[in-house]
């Protein structure tokens, strides 16, 4: 099939900088979306009627026309985080073709000198600030897409709170075109106000004495956590994760989620792991606000509710975690009927009762039982002795497919 729509990225060079092909594209087409500053690139010789995207931002333009050639401008590559990606989502690959300029992204490794593949990549473009926290470690090298000429500023901020104010920054603004110019500063001194909205940051972390440091694997330290007491301690968190065992994409309810400290390391595990956390009381709800964006993951989606009314209407999970509730009517039952084939289940209990009502649940549905029990060395008078923590029950088990 003939594609009935182009997509054209378009660098800051404007018309000069697009192959023959884009081009002749845009020369014949009649309708040409874009943004205002995409548009204002073209020649004005071209025939085709030039349309802004509505405000609000729609795709209705583009879909409703489908099937009639219309060309759509993008900013550089249109498919890294661009409208060609967008698009790419809601039409058959046979539908359009792509004419790609180079990213911001790949001109900013070119003028630093830097490995691409070794660079981690983020866009903050409509999206919050706090997901930088997940990506703060010394010695990583980050370039960061901005989301306006305030951006620079905010992680310079971000870094500073975090202990890597001595991190070093470069703002590149309007990379490829005539107006290109470069900024560099130490994120504890950054003073430039003004800045372009349309910019690159790039991000060499160097970590203070005092900075906060969050490894990669499950297991934070329980003081990183803003809590009531409701938190699942920080070994039997680690295993707990190790037996949930994240997979990139999957969903996962935190269900009695307390602090959400499940749910954050299971999205801690992979940019593209989901978590859904459920939560009644509302103390407990904002300190899983809190401790997501200080963490790094502020796409968690907090459910303010009780289970097992609250899990009505959510997406189907991949894996199921209850650490408190066990025992409320209803709740098992929900979890093991909502959770799709293939699926994980691990619920803790602590008391009697709740250990009881997983040994029956283990009679109807099979798994594996497993007891942890912890101690500490904590001084008794001039000497040590072991402390243990209450020993934790677990049930492991996989929904048959």
């Amino acid at each position: 099939m003939t594609p009935w729509l182009t997509v054209v990225g378009i660098g800051e060079d404007g018309w000069a900088g697009l192959g023959e092909a884009a081009r002749q594209a845009l020369g014949e087409a009649t309708r040409i979306i874009g943004g205002d500053r995409q548009l204002a690139l073209l020649p004005d010789h071209l025939q085709g009627l030039g349309e802004c995207w509505p405000k609000p931002f729609s795709l209705e333009p583009v879909l409703s026309g489908r099937g009639s050639p219309l060309c759509v401008l993008a900013s550089g590559d249109p498919m890294f985080y661009g409208i060609g990606a967008t698009l790419a989502r809601q039409l058959d690959a046979h539908e359009m073709r792509v004419f790609s300029a180079p990213s911001s992204v790949s001109l900013g490794a070119a003028r630093l000198g830097w490995e691409l593949q070794e660079t981690e990549v983020l866009s903050l473009v409509a999206r919050p600030l706090a997901a930088l926290s997940a990506k703060i470690s010394p010695g990583v090298r980050l370039l960061i897409l901005s989301n306006d000429g305030t951006s620079p500023t905010q992680v310079a901020q971000l870094l500073t709170n975090r202990g890597f104010g001595a991190s070093r920054l470069t703002a590149l603004e309007h990379l490829g075109g005539a107006r290109e110019r470069r900024l560099d500063c130490l994120a504890a001194d950054w003073s430039f106000d003004v800045i372009a909205d349309l910019n690159l940051l790039a991000v060499e972390c160097v970590a203070d004495s005092n900075a906060q440091r969050l490894p990669l694997t499950p297991g934070l330290a329980d003081q990183l956590y803003r809590h009531d007491g409701q938190l699942t301690k920080r070994d039997v968190r680690a295993l707990t994760l190790a037996r949930l065992a994240p997979m990139p994409g999957e969903l996962l309810w935190d269900v009695g989620a307390g602090c959400g400290s499940i749910g954050i390391e299971w999205m801690r595990a992979h940019a593209s792991c989901r978590a859904i956390a459920v939560e009644a009381d509302a103390g407990r709800q904002a300190h899983i606000e809190h401790n997501r964006d200080a963490l790094g993951v502020p796409a968690l989606r907090l459910v303010a509710g009780r289970a097992p009314e609250a899990l009505a209407g959510l997406p189907e999970p991949d894996a199921i975690f209850i650490g408190g509730g066990v025992t409320v009517p209803g709740v098992m039952e929900q979890c093991w009927a909502s959770l799709k084939p293939g699926g994980r289940l691990l619920a803790n209990a602590v008391t009697l009762q709740s250990e009881a009502l997983l040994m029956s649940w283990r009679e109807r549905i099979g798994g594996e039982l497993t007891r942890i029990s912890v101690a500490h060395a904590q001084p008794l008078g001039g000497f040590d002795t072991w402390r243990g923590a209450l020993p934790i029950t677990l049930l492991q088990v996989e929904k048959p497919r």
